[in-house]
């Protein structure tokens, strides 16, 4: 699931929807689509374990009821794993940093700390990337809250593997957990051999103090 793109788990989600007999609330006009909001998708190439959807249904029904149908109908390696009631205010609103993990085989432990120390000692960290809008030139520096490096060990018969763990906050342009590596390879030269395992592990609300990322489906005062 890795290498699908957003349209791909968009297309899959709606195909689950109509195998699931769910009553879907659809838009007017001439092209009537269904009632779905996404937020904050990954990027095609990265597995995440965070991502949220919005969906408007025409009935009332059960939060559990609507999950487990829709975990039953979605294709392998996709599973629904929460439902609630929609809160007040934007969902997307809620959705203000994500916690990334990227492991680099071939990558020592020490090497990559080093490396993050001296981006993290920056100012600022440039990076310049193709958009929709064209060539865009932009800060990475500033998205990072939080980056720390895990050592792994010898694993799968690499000599070295480490693993980076950043908290990055929801910017505009969004800076991805590739740009920040482009970013690490300026500052200090760190190229991984091989192609990099990026996993999104949550997306919410940011506690810049503490760096801790809350539940963006919890109600006040509750932790759900």
């Amino acid at each position: 699931m890795r290498f699908a793109s957003h349209r791909d788990i968009a297309r899959a989600l709606e195909r689950a929807l109509r195998r699931a007999g769910l009553p879907v609330a659809y838009s007017a006009g001439f092209s009537p689509h269904p009632k779905i909001s996404y937020a904050g998708a990954a990027p095609t190439g990265v597995a995440s374990e965070a991502e949220y959807f919005e969906l408007t249904l025409s009935a009332d029904l059960p939060p559990e009821t609507v999950r487990a149908a829709l975990d039953d109908s979605m294709p392998e390696g996709i599973d629904v794993l929460d439902a609630v009631f929609a809160g007040e205010g934007s969902l997307a609103d809620r959705l203000t940093a994500s916690d990334w993990r990227i492991e680099l085989p071939g990558v020592d432990a020490e090497r990559a700390g080093t490396a993050a120390a001296a981006f993290l000692a920056a100012d600022t960290v440039e990076v310049e990337r193709l958009t929709k809008k064209g060539r865009r030139r932009f800060d990475t520096r500033a998205a990072v809250a939080h980056l720390r490096v895990e050592p792994a060990g010898t694993r799968e018969a690499q000599s070295a593997y480490a693993i980076i763990r950043m908290v990055v906050r929801h910017t505009t342009p969004a800076v991805r957990p590739d740009d920040v590596l482009t970013g690490l390879h300026q500052v200090a030269g760190l190229a991984p051999p091989s192609p990099p395992l990026v996993t999104r592990l949550a997306q919410g609300p940011l506690d810049e103090a503490s760096g801790v990322i809350a539940n963006p489906l919890a109600r006040e005062g509750q932790d759900r």
